[in-house]
């Protein structure tokens, strides 16, 4: 009789768990299904690839810009205002605010996007780092008046256009370094760029993905020759 009993009350119990089980199932199935969102960790960032994308709003403005041919700049021009290649450009107008005029109280106000400017006839460059608002502790402004005599120092070549494609047909390699001057557009596209390098595809946006830097070593040597010994003879 007990053991009857214990087998009826091992069936009870069982089923009673089956009706709880079975209750918590369908009130949870009644619920509306989520997917948990992760939580998003921040993704490695290459400063130089970011900058390349900065002035991408402009990018179908330079594209439909027409050209004007009476205020263009050359390259030639362009390395002038240049003490050695890579150096910042030297200012070649008077100071709008002085001495301590600069950042976005005097040379961001024309430098930041450019435009035509009427005071210095010409198309003002734009400045591949905006950010940078202490414009006077690297750019200085030009002093025609000079006391250094010419040195025969060998005089570094500046980059120069023409085939610079690391394979036939293959994208023109980037002959100049990049830091500083990460903001492709700003220098290669619009009306104060120098015409000889003036992109023809801004729409494009994504330079860095065709376009490396050039960072292989070109040494300038002579023919080697094997001079004759004497001695042997």
């Amino acid at each position: 009789m007990k053991r009857r009993l214990g087998i009826i009350l091992l069936f009870t119990l069982l089923f009673i768990g089956f009706i709880i089980n079975w209750g918590y199932s369908y009130k949870k199935g009644l619920e509306e299904a989520y997917i948990p969102i992760a939580k998003e960790q921040a993704l490695p960032i290459i400063y130089s690839e970011k900058k390349v994308f900065e002035r991408s709003e402009f990018a179908l403005d330079y594209l439909n810009m027409p050209i004007d041919e009476a205020h263009q700049r050359t390259l030639d021009s362009y390395y002038n205002n240049r003490a050695y290649p890579g150096a910042p450009p030297s200012i070649p107008h008077p100071l709008i605010k002085g001495e301590r005029g600069m950042g976005g109280k005097a040379c961001l106000q024309c430098h930041q996007n450019g435009g035509f400017t009427d005071k210095f006839n010409a198309y003002a460059p734009v400045t591949p780092h905006p950010e940078m608002i202490n414009c006077r502790q690297c750019h200085v402004a030009q002093n025609e008046s000079s006391f250094f005599k010419e040195t025969t120092f060998k005089k570094v070549l500046f980059a120069q256009v023409g085939n610079n494609s690391a394979l036939p047909g293959s994208p023109p390699m980037i002959p100049h370094e990049i830091q500083m001057r990460e903001n492709c557009l700003s220098c290669h596209a619009g009306q104060a760029a120098p015409k000889e390098i003036r992109v023809t595809h801004p729409d494009r946006i994504n330079c860095r993905q065709c376009h490396l830097p050039d960072t292989r070593k070109v040494v300038d040597s002579n023919i080697f020759t094997r001079i004759k010994n004497t001695k042997d003879e």
